[in-house]
């Protein structure tokens, strides 16, 4: 059985994302509902200074909270978030991200009208 949780590897799938790719795609087990972290930047400068912060090492809950611009800037918790709940490209790319930590997140940037959101998944359920 696979190691849960993806600790250490780089984000899957091909667009966006921060830090390359990875072969994970298929080894995700299936999941309705996921339980995510993002930081929301209206410009795309803010939120590349705030990528450089987590490719620098730095947690992504204080990035974060520095960083998003947004009700969920205390760490960036969304909380459990439904499939039904996201809307189109967002929820793809969300439901395509292994789920990692604060201190070691695995994470993609995705583009949407509200701004550039940098998202991490922290658990998946059905």
């Amino acid at each position: 059985m696979p190691p849960k949780g993806g600790k250490g590897k780089k984000p899957s799938g091909g667009g966006d994302e921060s830090k390359g790719g990875d072969k994970n795609n298929g080894d995700l087990k299936v999941a309705n509902s996921l339980k995510l972290r993002h930081i929301l930047c209206e410009k795309q400068s803010k939120s590349l200074e705030a990528l450089a912060k987590l490719q620098a090492g730095e947690k992504f809950d204080a990035v974060a909270t520095a960083f998003s611009e947004d009700k969920a800037r205390q760490g960036g918790s969304l909380g459990w978030m439904v499939r039904a709940a996201m809307n189109g490209e967002f929820q793809a790319q969300c439901f395509s991200i292994p789920p990692s930590t604060c201190a070691a997140p695995i994470y993609k940037q995705i583009k949407t009208k509200h701004g550039y959101h940098i998202v991490m998944v922290e658990d998946r359920k059905l």
